[in-house]
């Protein structure tokens, strides 16, 4: 894959960071970078800013509350930089995909950060200490990067034999636009319990299959349990009179019969939809894209040093819901937001600057530094 001719290269700009991604990780690491006096950057995002919320489905929302907390020396748990709540300028609680998305684009604009948006990166290469973005337009050089490409947009779609014949909760526009009476989900995390929750609503019966027991897992921590949230709306009447909760019932395959869809599980039971079943099973994640420049845990998650750099290319930083500590889950926003000053106190010093300022942020909760605080039910 050709990276441009030398004499090209020696005359472009070189960053000294480059963030991929600008969503919620993209842009919230992107401020503590301007913090921490690193200004030489440039964000790119493939779609526009906020792309993956913007595509929820319509009626899907933030699990976690927005509070305007500042004045009391809380900061919202939605918010990705000091400073700036959700709650107070959307007037939202629980703000949907879109509101959110709105709420992200006024923080690009008002910490004045550079993106670049509708810029696909096809291949990340390290040629003697200097980073080779290469994307659909140009290429890009930078003395670090920064992998912050989120999830929502790369579904998990090969969870089990004739998964093709599925539709995945990321490719819904809106639960109102479903045809049908009667909906197989696949997954009962929280994703698979908002999407029954809006049909049940809507009077349609739902079918809730998942392998393990998400709906009565005892866990503080909301990576591994379901949230106080879903918890509440599982308790309405739509959804106790609508939803059938199929717990440690694993689904092997489905298989297209005519114009019947079929849903073995793994104890030979057999469900028949007329509609395509919903699958909720996660996403694979943007880290896939780039795995060959990362280490692998033994649960397939990246290799990370106390920096979230990678310990086979250094230089490459993690940000967002894949980073992995031990047994630490840094998969909400306000968990890994924690991590935002971390990454870019490492930077600030391999580029020589003080970055004093960083210190900000410990005192408003958003620079976790020392992980032997957290064990494995971490409420952090």
């Amino acid at each position: 894959m050709s990276i441009g001719s030398e004499s090209d290269q020696f005359n472009q700009h070189l960053y000294d960071v480059i963030v991929i991604g600008m969503g919620a990780a993209g842009i919230g690491v992107s401020v503590a970078l301007k913090s921490a006096g690193i200004t030489n950057t440039i964000g790119v995002e493939r779609y526009e800013v906020g792309a993956s919320f913007a595509r929820w489905p319509a009626e899907m929302r933030m699990i976690t509350p927005s509070f305007p907390t500042n004045s009391i020396g809380m900061l919202d748990l939605n918010s990705v930089a000091i400073g700036v709540s959700p709650a107070f300028g959307l007037k939202v609680e629980h703000p949907t995909g879109k509101q959110y998305a709105t709420h992200l684009k006024k923080v690009v604009t008002f910490f004045e950060l550079p993106v670049r948006e509708q810029v696909e990166v096809l291949n990340i290469n390290k040629v003697d200490d200097i980073f080779h973005v290469l994307t659909d337009g140009e290429t890009l050089l930078a003395k670090h990067v920064i992998w912050a490409a989120g999830e929502f947009q790369y579904p998990n779609l090969s969870a089990f034999s004739g998964s093709e014949h599925c539709r995945h909760i990321a490719t819904i526009p809106s639960y109102r636009e479903l045809d049908g009476d009667a909906f197989i989900i696949i997954g009962g995390y929280e994703s698979g319990v908002d999407a029954a929750f809006h049909l049940a609503r809507r009077g349609k019966q739902v079918k809730v299959f998942d392998e393990s027991f998400p709906w009565k897992l005892n866990s503080s921590d909301p990576s591994i349990s379901l949230s106080t949230y879903s918890f509440e709306r599982m308790r309405t009447r739509s959804f106790i009179e609508h939803v059938e909760l199929f717990p440690h019932t694993p689904v092997e395959k489905v298989v297209k019969v005519d114009e019947m869809y079929e849903v073995y599980t793994h104890d030979k039971q057999v469900f028949r939809s007329v509609e395509k079943p919903i699958l909720a099973v996660g996403f694979t994640g943007s880290h896939k894209l780039v795995e060959h420049l990362f280490e692998k845990r033994d649960d397939g998650f990246p290799l990370l040093n106390e920096k979230d750099e990678s310990t086979l290319c250094p230089g490459l930083f993690l940000c967002g819901p894949t980073v992995r500590h031990d047994q630490l889950i840094f998969c909400f926003l306000y968990k890994y937001r924690q991590r935002f000053a971390v990454v870019a106190k490492a930077l600030a010093t391999s580029l020589g600057l003080p970055a004093e300022q960083l210190e900000t942020y410990r005192n408003w909760g958003m620079y976790l530094d020392d992980l032997s605080c957290c064990g494995e039910e971490c409420v952090c």
